[in-house]
């Protein structure tokens, strides 16, 4: 039997003539070592003069349209002596509020001001996974470990750094997606990051590259990472809020991207995703600390699930964050095969590997999911149950 093979330097590929959802002899059980997860040293930095702020409950906001709420919110600036130019976004949702340009003592009176719920300073969000490009393996190690099924008819809203339009080996819902991102317009992939999530979620059952966990699913471009791989956190926040008002109960929203510090308001903007019974799943993040440290990971709430990485062997990964508190199951995250930008294919680590098996998981099953085994070697000392179909 053949597997896919690229040629990266003509991007000629040559498709395999089988079937993914058949017993195939490239299953591998003990992908190659990882390359080193390294953390970019931009991630959590703060954006000198920007600031989310959210609307308090008492305005009646919620159900304003986009073109309102602009209009509110700039009229809540002006009413505090601040120009209306200063408005760089606004977001619907609960909360719902805006991004703005301020100086330290426009902020100072925007807090007095009744309406205003809570102002934090904006934050850049950067990628840390590696990534490698390879040759496609059809059913991988990671599939075969969690599971998988027929994911066509679900739909599956990655906040990422978009997803590749034109990969023969994805469904994505090109006319729901959308950029978060002035300089990138295009919810389109220049990153690669996004694909690949994309890809471990559902990756068709065709005759060549790789197998998802959901295979065929609606996949759904959210753009908040640039092709550099960085982004904000309000651009994440802008996200959850265009799912609230597009996204059905039973959909899944996957975040391998997150601060490395604590965001209200970009945890309650999960909370009040999932409270309308649309699962989310979050990466834990990759710093090997405990997971109650970083936003959104540290959510506790229904239909929200934070995932650990694990490797072929089930050892808890060495560079990912832990503790039993925040999160609810270990999946594959290491070494792990999926699709990539350019109709390519990539071998990559992390836990924003690890949480998009989950999403798939829940595509099929919801949150009935069972478990297999645990993470060895955790170290919270009470092993994270491993995800299972």
């Amino acid at each position: 039997m053949r597997i896919a093979k690229i040629c990266f330097l003509c991007s000629f590929i040559v498709f395999a003539a089988c079937k993914k959802d058949g017993t195939s002899s490239n299953t591998t059980s003990s992908p190659p070592e990882a390359c080193r997860v390294q953390i970019n040293p931009e991630t959590g930095s703060v954006i000198e003069g920007r600031y989310i702020v959210t609307i308090g409950d008492n305005t009646n906001t919620r159900s304003l349209s986009a073109t309102d709420l602009s209009r509110y919110s700039s009229n809540l600036l002006e009413r505090n002596n601040i120009r209306s130019s200063a408005l760089l976004q606004s977001f619907g949702g609960s909360p719902s509020g805006f991004i703005v340009a301020l100086s330290a003592d426009e902020v100072k009176r925007l807090r007095t001001d009744a309406s205003i719920s809570i102002i934090e300073q904006d934050r850049i969000v950067a990628l840390g996974d590696c990534f490698k490009v390879v040759e496609p393996t059809l059913i991988t190690w990671n599939v075969t470990r969690v599971g998988y099924g027929d994911g066509r008819g679900k739909t599956a809203w990655i906040v990422d750094s978009g997803i590749d339009f034109t990969h023969p080996d994805l469904n994505v819902d090109t006319i729901r997606s959308h950029s978060f991102l002035s300089s990138e317009p295009s919810a389109n992939d220049e990153n690669g990051h996004g694909t690949h999530v994309a890809g471990i979620i559902g990756a068709l059952n065709n005759n060549f590259g790789v197998l998802g966990v959901a295979s065929g699913a609606n996949l759904v471009s959210l753009k908040v990472l640039g092709k550099d791989g960085t982004g904000t956190a309000g651009a994440i926040i802008q996200a959850l809020a265009y799912v609230n008002a597009n996204a059905k109960a039973g959909d899944v929203v996957n975040i391998s991207s997150g601060e490395d510090t604590v965001s209200n308001i970009l945890d309650q903007q999960v909370k009040n995703t999932a409270a309308k019974g649309i699962f989310i799943t979050i990466a834990a993040g990759n710093v090997a600390k405990p997971a109650a440290n970083y936003s959104p990971a540290r959510v506790n709430a229904a239909n929200v699930y934070t995932i650990s990485a694990v490797d072929s062997l089930d050892n808890f990964a060495s560079f990912s964050n832990y503790g039993n508190d925040v999160i609810d199951y270990a999946a594959p995250g290491v070494s792990v095969v999926s699709t990539w930008k350019g109709g390519q294919y990539a071998q990559a680590s992390g836990t924003s590997m690890a949480a998009p098996h989950v999403a798939g998981l829940l595509l099929l099953i919801g949150n009935n999911i069972k478990t297999s085994g645990t993470a060895k070697n955790d170290p919270d000392g009470t092993p994270d149950p491993v995800a299972h179909k």
